[in-house]
C-alpha cells in the first residue's frame, strides 16, 4: 500500500502522543494540526499532572480506561527518559477521615487487584504520618497506590510534539479544522482556516471540541463533550508545606478528589474542583470564590497547615472534556473510511496518552490493513533546553565560556538565562510554531512561572521575540493577544 496521509487534529498530549507513535512507521504521512497559537493549549496544560496507578478505574464500566491507564503509567516511564520530561515517582496516598470515608476507600483496594495495579494497600493513622508529616493528624489511615507520579504536564506535550517532529511530522498551528470532507464515503481532507490539507486518514483528537470534529464527518450526532472545570491554587516553592506524597481525599462520583501535591518543580498546588459547565462554555477557564474557597477547605481537612494566601502565586482553571457515561470514543470506522475518533478523552487520559496512540495505531493497521513498516532511523531520544537553574557555579562558568548568553539572567525567580530564552525560539521555530508567542516561551523555559508571574522578565523576553523573529515589539504576541498597542510615537501623534 502506497503512503497513507494522515491528518491529526488536536495538538494535546493524546494528539501528539498518536502523532510520535505513527511516526515510527514508513507507511504514514503526518501533519498534526492545532487552532492554538502553541501546542497543548488545552486540557492538557491545565491539569493536576498526575500519572494514575490505575487502581479507580471500574474495569467492569470502563474496561479501556482501566487497561490503557494501567500501561500508559508504564509507558510514561519509558517516554520521560527518552524525552527528558521532568517527572517523578512518590506514590499517592488517596486520605480518609472516618469511618464511611474508610468503607469507600477500601473499593479500590479490590479494583486495584482486578486491574492488576502492583502495591496498592491501606495504612492507617500511625504509618500513614511516617509515610508523609504534612497529613492532618486526624486522618484515619489511607489507601497507598506506590505506582503514582506527577510530570510537568506541558513541558510533556512540547517533548512529545518536538520528537515527533525531528521524526518526520509536520506541524501546522494557528489551523482551526472547519469541515472534514467526506466523499463516496471516504474521508479526502480537512478544511482548516489555513488551507486545505488532503488525508487519506484523519484522527480526532480535538479533547473539548471532538465531539465538533465528529459531527463534521458525520459520526455519532448524538455525540457530545462538555466541559468540567476544574480550580487550583499554586504556592511559591518557598512554602513550608511541601507533601512528600500525592495526597487526595476520597473520591466522589464526579472527581478523584481535591489533590495536594509538590509539583516536579517544587510548588505546592491545591486542588481541583469538579464543576459541570454548560456544553457552550467550552473556553470558561475563570476562576470563582466560591470554587476555589471550596479548594481551599479541602485542604484544610487534608493538610495539617496551610501556607498564608500571601504566599499563592496563582489561581487558574483547567477544563476536562467530559463525554457521556464518561466513556471514551476511540474507534476506527468504515462510513467514512479513514476517519478515526480518540475523542472524549477524560481524565485519565493524560496518563494513558502513549497507551492510547498504541491502541488507535492498531485499530488503523486493524480496520485499514497496513503494514507498518517501522523506520530504520528512528529516533526516540530527544534532549531538553540547557538550563542555568540547580547547576554548580563550575558548571555554569563552563556554558558561560562557550556561550556568554547563559551569563545573563532574563528571569530571576526561575533563574532563566539569555542563552535558554534564545533556544526556546529556535525550537519552536524548528517544530513549525507559526506565532513565537511569550506563552510559548514561558511554557518552554519556566520564565514567568516564578512568584512574580512575569512583571519582571516579560519585557525582556518580548524584547527577544521581536529581536530574533523581526516581529515588531508591539506586535508580539502574549496568550492569544498582542503585547502591546502600537508604536509609541502613534500616542505622540494622538496627543498632539
Amino acid at each position: 500500500m502506497a503512503t497513507l496521509k494522515v491528518v491529526i487534529v488536536g495538538a494535546g498530549i493524546v494528539g501528539s502522543s498518536i502523532a510520535r507513535v505513527l511516526s515510527m512507521y514508513e507507511d504514514f504521512d503526518i501533519t498534526l494540526v492545532e487552532k492554538e497559537p502553541d501546542v497543548g493549549w488545552g486540557s492538557s496544560k491545565a491539569n493536576t499532572a498526575i500519572i494514575h496507578p490505575g487502581h479507580e478505574e471500574e474495569p467492569d464500566v470502563h474496561p479501556l480506561r482501566a487497561r490503557l491507564c494501567r500501561e500508559g503509567n508504564t509507558l510514561w516511564r519509558q517516554w520521560a527518559r527518552e524525552l527528558n520530561i521532568p517527572v517523578k515517582w512518590p506514590g499517592e496516598l488517596m486520605v480518609f477521615f472516618n469511618e464511611e470515608e474508610e468503607k469507600s476507600a477500601k473499593k479500590y483496594i479490590e479494583l486495584a487487584k482486578l486491574n492488576k495495579i502492583p502495591g496498592v494497600r491501606v495504612v492507617y493513622r500511625d504509618e500513614l504520618l511516617q509515610m508523609d508529616p504534612s497529613i492532618n493528624p486526624s486522618a484515619l489511615g489511607a489507601v497507598y497506590a506506590p505506582t503514582a507520579g506527577t510530570i510537568s504536564s506541558f513541558e510533556a506535550v512540547i517533548a512529545v510534539v518536538e520528537n515527533a517532529v525531528e521524526n518526520g511530522v509536520k506541524l501546522l498551528t494557528e489551523a482551526e479544522v472547519r469541515g472534514v470532507k467526506v466523499i463516496d464515503k471516504k474521508v479526502k481532507g480537512v478544511e482548516t482556516t489555513r488551507g486545505f490539507i488532503e488525508a487519506d486518514i484523519v484522527i480526532n483528537a480535538a479533547g473539548l471540541y471532538s465531539d465538533k470534529i465528529s459531527h463534521m464527518a458525520g459520526v455519532d450526532s448524538g455525540f457530545v463533550v462538555r466541559p468540567r472545570r476544574g480550580e487550583y491554587f499554586l504556592f511559591d516553592e518557598n512554602v513550608k508545606v511541601k507533601p512528600e506524597k500525592l495526597l487526595h481525599t476520597t473520591p466522589t462520583p464526579i472527581t478523584k478528589g481535591v489533590y495536594a501535591i509538590t509539583t516536579v518543580h517544587g510548588n505546592l498546588m491545591i486542588g481541583p474542583t469538579a464543576e459541570d459547565l454548560p456544553v457552550d462554555a467550552k473556553d470558561e477557564t475563570s476562576t470563582s470564590e466560591k470554587g476555589l474557597e471550596y479548594v481551599w477547605k479541602e485542604s484544610e481537612r487534608l493538610l495539617k497547615e496551610l501556607p498564608p494566601r500571601t504566599k499563592v502565586i496563582r489561581t487558574f482553571a483547567g477544563l476536562r472534556p467530559e463525554p457521556p457515561g464518561g466513556h471514551w470514543r476511540i474507534e476506527a470506522y468504515d462510513d467514512p473510511w479513514g476517519f478515526v475518533n480518540a475523542a472524549g478523552i477524560r481524565s485519565p487520559g493524560f496518563t494513558s496518552a502513549p497507551a492510547i496512540a498504541y491502541y488507535v495505531l492498531n485499530l488503523i493497521k486493524d480496520k485499514y490493513d497496513v503494514s507498518l513498516v517501522k523506520k530504520k532511523h528512528w529516533n526516540p531520544y530527544r534532549s531538553d533546553i540547557v538550563r542555568v537553574k540547580d547547576r554548580s557555579l563550575q558548571e555554569v562558568d563552563e556554558l558561560i565560556r562557550k556561550n556568554p548568553d547563559y551569563g545573563e539572567i532574563i528571569c530571576y525567580c526561575k533563574t532563566v538565562s539569555k542563552a535558554e530564552v534564545i533556544e526556546a525560539i529556535e525550537r519552536m521555530k524548528r517544530a513549525g510554531i507559526k506565532t513565537i508567542t511569550i506563552d510559548g516561551i514561558k511554557f518552554r523555559t519556566r520564565a514567568g512561572l516564578g512568584m512574580c508571574q512575569g512583571s519582571f522578565c516579560r519585557w525582556r523576553i518580548a524584547l527577544l521575540i521581536s529581536q530574533y523573529t523581526g516581529v515588531p515589539l508591539h506586535q508580539v504576541v502574549v496568550k492569544k493577544d498582542l503585547y502591546g498597542v502600537g508604536e509609541v510615537k502613534a500616542l505622540l501623534k494622538s496627543v498632539s
